[in-house]
């Protein structure tokens, strides 16, 4: 007796972490979560390196080891969530990558991003196309660094035999064994290339950034279905494609406007749904970004990208030896009354929304011969918590919304101190989804459309369910004046010289 489809494959490849697993669509629960460890390398001072191989084969083995037991007809198909504007280039006819990925983490085009930001005229013609601020933090200049300095890669280019894209894009054309180049919308909007308006790549960025439209993938609707894979004999399709931040918004059943949602991964990510028309935000410095394309309809969202929150707590265990591991941080940040005037500001890989400064670096201010590594530690969860709040009320200056609540996610939600604190200083309901991995949620909520598991958006509603609700448990007087202190300490790390970064040095073919 054949069985019925129940569950949705997904994959999430994040930052630092690879993870596969099956949404059960009967019991709402993820489950056969597989995972594996990805690396980074720095090779230099603001490089950020990844391997698009190791990505690859990391996936590959934790998707068979999901599916193990699974039968084909059980499953309805595969949807993908991915970081978003890590770009890698590859080999048309063999799928090999030519060069490392650039992480989105990444600064080596820095000095030339900050003298398109000097301009005017090239800011505005940006920001207006994409909804993006020059920096290298998106794919665009990182792209030019790699087609100006790597070898093989202008070869490739004259042979109409290179590729280029976004991680999900690499993985889709190694699942379909170069089938499909494609990508979906979400995470055509944060490569710097693509015209929000319009929904196509932009000709006027291509040639700004020396990028050929041929190298480029062909950009779908987010519920699309694209392809199919073969994994261990078993046929099944790919349909569903979400950058991490708008699966997560998705996975929030952030469907109306004026919905919200934070995410707090290795960064910090806040969304607000605006509807259907982009929401252009040049003064605060906001990000305009496409949430979604579903049946040729596009959704938008303004965004804030904080680079740094938990790779903080990372950096405390592995850098530091403050803590020996990330539940360590809670147990400290509780054990003292406050932070004895210690203020950190999470620029580990410069500051993102609302500043923007790719040259400023953390900083520890405050300290005296009383500071104890529990002050310390509490001062860096609570810097992460003002940043976010930094974007909150930009956020409200933009829309005029009245914020009632916002709904979290990610990793640091299991940090009670973390989340009581975000409640403090935003002095409003924060919100934790029942499910931590929404971004998860997200992708298999957008397959399972694709692929008729779920019927609309009501049907997805009636399946998100909310956790605990933290709320203000002090004054808007007393979080307005912590938050002005550090604020102050954020100006010191805005003002701090300017870092010289390695640009200019060539891959060499391997042999």
């Amino acid at each position: 007796m054949q069985k019925s489809k129940r569950y949705i494959l997904t994959i999430d490849a994040g930052t630092t972490s690879v993870r596969t697993l099956l949404f059960d669509t009967k019991s709402n629960h993820l489950i056969n979560i597989h995972g594996s460890r990805i690396s980074q390398s720095y090779p230099y001072t603001g490089w950020v390196d990844q391997d698009a191989n190791e990505i690859w084969d990391k996936v590959y083995n934790d998707l068979l080891s999901t599916i193990r037991g699974v039968e084909e007809e059980q499953i309805f198909g595969l949807g993908i969530t991915n970081q978003r504007e890590t770009i890698v280039l590859w080999n048309k006819e063999t799928g090999e990558p030519i060069a490392p990925a650039i992480c989105w983490q990444d600064c080596r085009t820095e000095e030339y991003c900050m003298c398109l930001e000097s301009n005017p005229e090239t800011r505005k013609l940006i920001y207006n196309k994409t909804g993006l601020i020059p920096n290298s933090y998106f794919s665009a200049s990182s792209l030019k660094w790699l087609l100006e300095n790597c070898y093989e890669a202008k070869t490739l280019i004259a042979q109409n035999n290179l590729c280029c894209g976004t991680i999900d894009c690499y993985l889709v054309y190694r699942l379909t064994e170069g089938r499909n180049f494609v990508t979906d919308a979400s995470n055509a909007s944060r490569t710097m290339l693509y015209n929000i308006n319009t929904n196509d790549w932009d000709d006027d960025l291509l040639k700004m950034f020396g990028v050929p439209r041929s190298i480029l993938p062909t950009v779908v609707d987010s519920n699309q279905i694209i392809g199919e894979t073969i994994l261990a004999g078993k046929k099944i399709g790919i349909g569903g494609i979400l950058g991490d931040q708008q699966a997560s918004l998705f996975g929030q059943a952030c469907f109306d406007v004026g919905n919200i949602k934070n995410t707090y991964g290795t960064g910090s990510f806040m969304l607000l749904n605006v509807g259907q028309k982009p929401k252009f935000c040049e003064n605060t410095r906001l990000l305009s970004t496409i949430a979604w394309r579903i049946n040729g309809k596009t959704t938008y969202a303004i965004e804030g990208s904080i680079l740094n929150a938990g790779s903080c707590v990372t950096w405390m265990e592995e850098s530091l030896g403050l803590i020996k591991n990330p539940p360590q941080s809670e147990e400290l940040a509780v054990s003292v009354e406050d932070s004895n005037g210690v203020y950190f500001v999470p620029a580990l890989c410069g500051l993102g929304a609302p500043y923007w400064d790719s040259c400023s670096r953390g900083m520890l201010a405050g300290m005296s011969l009383d500071t104890t590594k529990a002050h310390i530690v509490r001062s860096v969860l609570e810097g992460i918590c003002y940043n976010i709040r930094a974007v909150f009320e930009k956020m409200i200056e933009d829309t005029g919304v009245n914020i009632s609540s916002v709904r979290v996610d990610g990793g640091m939600t299991k940090n009670s101190f973390v989340m009581q604190t975000q409640a403090d200083t935003l002095q409003t309901e924060v919100m934790l989804s029942k499910e931590t991995e929404c971004t998860s949620i997200g992708a298999a909520f957008m397959s399972g459309l694709a692929f008729g598991a779920f019927k609309d958006f009501d049907d997805l509603r009636n399946r998100y369910k909310i956790g605990e609700v933290f709320k203000p448990k002090i004054t808007k007087e007393d979080a307005d004046f912590y938050y002005e202190e550090w604020q102050e300490t954020v100006t010191r790390a805005i003002k701090r010289p300017t870092d010289k970064f390695h640009t200019g040095m060539e891959y060499k073919k391997k042999k």
